[in-house]
């Protein structure tokens, strides 16, 4: 039985396979639309989430499966004290697969370790969200054939954003990938990501301007700041608008610069750069449903005919 807390429990071969899959039900999803009968998902969503809960929903309904859990810790056993580890156990005598959420990191790691089904990271609090990665892989293969050769930025909530961790961790297995990373000096890369950079010989620049880099870039992953990773309401609302994307910065840019953004947005990207066919970030949402269906399958040793 496989799990995944994080991107690197899939081999470079297995990604490309996984990437392969959701290319194929992104453009034949009729084919693909019984391969679950008679098999559930797990939610189990101990912090607020809109798209990665939908999304894991959506791919097991698109695969013919059945979907149960809950959205918030409120609305569970966890209310009552239950721990993440009991959770598992009578979650396992219930579905197939698992897909959780925890504001804690390492929650489903521990999942993992007690289940009898597999467990897949939907995030844990600013460690990993290894679904969401797999997503922007494959958006940034499918908009420019491949995940070699290009100059990423990362801009915005780099200390807390468990988006950009994953992702870097991603990135830096493929050749020649550049990172410029954007922030303000409060909410740069943790330390330990910076080494991960210097150890594996990345080539990377920090920078607080983002017009200052906009002409380097074939890629602008955007993040917001997160007022639920704060502890001082202050703090937050000082670095909230601190990069907001625009016509005018997107004017600086590569024709075929795209903009990815994990989402939800809040201002950081203005809503007049929605119509730039540059903008990618719903494509993104788009992607993200089909990646998951192919990692569900994988999952439980699925294929169709």
């Amino acid at each position: 039985m496989k799990h995944l807390l994080s991107p690197q429990d899939l081999s470079i071969e297995e990604l490309s396979n996984l990437l392969a899959l959701a290319h194929d039900i992104s453009i034949n999803p009729t084919k693909y639309h019984h391969v679950c009968n008679g098999k559930k998902l797990a939610t189990l969503f101990y912090e607020p989430s809109t798209r990665t809960r939908l999304s894991f929903e959506s791919a097991m309904i698109n695969l013919g499966g059945s979907v149960l859990g809950f959205s918030s810790a409120d609305s569970s056993s966890a209310a009552k004290g239950e721990s993440v580890s009991d959770t598992i156990r009578v979650i396992s005598c219930y579905a197939d697969i698992c897909a959780m959420r925890h504001p804690k990191e390492g929650a489903p790691m521990v999942a993992a370790s007690k289940s009898r089904i597999p467990v897949i990271n939907a995030g844990d609090g600013g460690h990993q969200h290894p679904t969401q990665t797999l997503t922007d892989l494959m958006t940034i293969h499918e908009l420019r054939g491949s995940l070699e050769n290009f100059t990423i930025g990362l801009c915005g909530d780099l200390k807390f954003g468990r988006t950009v961790h994953s992702l870097i961790h991603s990135l830096i297995r493929y050749n020649n990938i550049k990172f410029i990373l954007i922030s303000p000096k409060e909410l740069r890369v943790p330390d330990y990501m910076i080494e991960t950079l210097k150890d594996n010989n990345i080539s990377y620049k920090e920078v607080e301007k983002l017009e200052d880099v906009m002409t380097e870039l074939d890629i602008l992953y955007m993040t917001r700041v997160q007022r639920e990773r704060f502890f001082n309401e202050d703090d937050y609302l000082r670095m909230k608008d601190f990069y907001i994307l625009d016509k005018a910065k997107m004017e600086l840019a590569k024709p075929d610069m795209y903009v990815l953004h994990p989402l939800p947005r809040v201002n950081e990207i203005s809503v007049e750069v929605d119509n730039d066919p540059r903008a990618a970030y719903f494509k993104q949402a788009q992607y993200g449903v089909y990646v998951r269906m192919a990692l569900i399958m994988i999952l439980l040793g699925l294929s169709v005919d």
